[in-house]
């Protein structure tokens, strides 16, 4: 049987590829189920303007849009035909991204599991590289009578793939193939079947909670979809995690800052007693306090003679400070981090704060000292290797007059996120430039320095993989 359960093959025209700003203008569909097979197709009036590249590519004018309904007036007749239905696209995240989007900006929830025919391709001839649909339509011998990029034509190219293939394999191969990518996994009682259907295959982080809303796990990932079912697989090790799980929670980001971030949140919206599992982290329990930082600050006794001295982080904004090296959560912490490198680098137990001693220090006298706790070694030549010994402990003071938005995009294109950032505090994710102005109205976080916020993005800006807006600095 071709289509062993209600199947719908669609296809969308769009104003454009970005999910938050363009439009879907051309819908076609090709149902098929027992009963038979039906074809639906409408042109959408997109209620915004048109591009003539847009118009070259589909051949639909703003002139052919202006009479057509628009997507509210459709909307009904089209969940009907799509509901109670197994979702098949080509690269189906762009087909179900806008019709969720469509959808939400109406208010109405949109979920439907759905697969996608790049994967299934990919399954089903792991020897070819290439899976577009152009190259499937050569490679299989297909017809399109219709011609390319137009909707109806589109899926009706689908739904002949889908007969080639089944005259191709055997059926249970691709059954089989289907369900890995559709993902079906059995869930606990207490889980909603349909909770996990709006999974995105995309770049993210996720949380998974208890029953008392315990936050169990918090972890990203580049896959969402891919990386929440695989809890539930059947051979996966996380059956105790499973069984005590009862609300999944996610947030989409359009690539690895994103979900960095994201998964931040996640771990600091914990209650502080809560042992949170964490990516990174070897799967151990990690809490990271912020209101407790510490930093070692130089000092110049002398000319040359640097002496380093704890500093807290309420008596000085680490952002903006620029002669601070390491970040740590308690005096203990920083205590033993500077022992560790006075030891590796010959450093002076007494010239750096380790001990209090009379003549000379400790690690002089286990010939780990060079002296100049007893003026064998120049204070300066000692505050110069003490200076080259911190050099990559140091905190980078915010490097910008004001406010910047980290633009990060995925790597179709479709997704565009905007991390509005001051003094290495995180003040809000948007996607589009209107919640940006939103969020530079509500003025200059008072949130303390946060240790992680800044290694994530810090690291992000070395690398050069975002693009870096400046801001205009907040009114004092």
């Amino acid at each position: 049987m071709l289509a062993p359960e209600p199947m719908v093959f669609v296809d969308l025209e769009t104003s454009g590829a970005n999910f938050v700003n363009d439009r879907i203008i051309e819908i076609g569909l090709v149902e098929v189920d027992p009963s038979g097979v039906r074809e639906w197709s409408v042109l959408v009036n997109p209620e915004v303007p048109l591009s003539p590249f847009i118009t070259n590519l589909t051949g639909i004018s703003e002139a052919m849009l202006v009479p057509a309904p628009t997507f509210g007036q459709i909307a009904q007749e089209l969940l009907d035909r799509l509901r109670g239905r197994l979702f098949v696209a080509h690269n189906a995240r762009f087909d179900y991204g806008f019709l969720k989007g469509e959808f939400g900006r109406l208010g109405v929830e949109f979920r439907l599991p759905s697969l996608c025919t790049v994967k299934l391709s990919r399954k089903l001839y792991p020897e070819h590289h290439r899976h577009n649909l152009d190259t499937l339509v050569e490679r299989h011998g297909l017809t399109n009578g219709g011609g390319r990029h137009r909707a109806l034509a589109d899926a009706r190219l689908l739904w002949n793939l889908w007969q080639c293939w089944h005259s191709q394999l055997p059926a249970a191969t691709i059954r089989d193939a289907v369900g890995a990518i559709v993902g079906r996994p059995e869930l606990p009682p207490q889980l909603d079947p349909t909770a996990l259907d709006d999974l995105p295959e995309a770049a993210g982080a996720y949380a998974f909670y208890g029953d008392d809303g315990r936050l169990l796990l918090a972890r990203r990932g580049t896959n969402l979809r891919r990386q929440v079912l695989g809890h539930f697989a059947a051979g996966s090790r996380d059956k105790a995690l499973c069984r005590e799980t009862w609300r999944i929670d996610w947030r989409e980001a359009a690539g690895e800052l994103g979900a960095r971030l994201h998964e931040l949140r996640f771990t600091r919206s914990a209650p502080p007693k809560t042992s949170v599992k964490a990516a990174g982290s070897g799967g151990s329990p990690r809490h990271l306090p912020v209101n407790e930082i510490c930093s070692w600050q130089l000092q110049q006794h002398t000319p040359g003679d640097y002496r380093p001295r704890l500093v807290l982080g309420d008596e000085l904004d680490f952002a903006l400070a620029d002669d601070l090296f390491g970040i740590y959560t308690t005096r203990r912490e920083a205590q033993r981090s500077l022992r560790v490198l006075a030891e590796a680098h010959q450093l002076c137990h007494k010239q750096v704060g380790i001990e209090q001693a009379v003549d000379a220090c400790s690690a002089y006298r286990h010939k780990n000292c060079r002296g100049a706790c007893i003026g064998k070694e120049a204070a300066a030549q000692h505050g110069a290797r003490l200076l080259s010994a911190l050099a990559r402990l140091r905190i980078r003071s915010w490097p910008y007059r004001g406010p910047v938005a980290v633009i990060e995009r995925d790597d179709f294109g479709m997704r565009q996120d905007m991390h509005l950032i001051d003094r290495w505090r995180l003040l809000g994710t948007v996607q589009n430039e209107a919640d940006l102005q939103e969020l530079l109205a509500a003025g200059p976080s008072q949130e303390e320095f946060d240790p992680e916020v800044y290694r994530i993005v810090s690291r992000f800006l070395n690398l050069g993989k975002v693009v870096v807006r400046p801001l205009p600095a907040f009114s004092p």
